[in-house]
């Protein structure tokens, strides 16, 4: 297992930070997600592809820088 960090551009409130949650939980393989909205990171836990967690972002409504 390991952990990935994204910056996520877009988010700006607590909503957001849960979309982008809720949408990269759903990811097979992933262990634990954790969104700082002050910094705009997204830490992954798990075996997640990084075009995976894109995609989840962006279905999410937001996009990674």
């Amino acid at each position: 297992m390991s952990d990935s960090t994204y910056t996520v551009v877009g988010m700006t409130c607590a909503h957001c930070v849960a979309a982008v949650t809720a949408q990269v939980s759903e990811l097979p393989g992933t262990k634990a997600v954790d969104v700082d909205l002050a910094s705009g990171s997204l830490v992954v836990s798990g075996d997640v592809a990084p075009s995976d967690v894109r995609v989840a972002v962006e279905e999410a409504g937001y996009s990674l820088a």
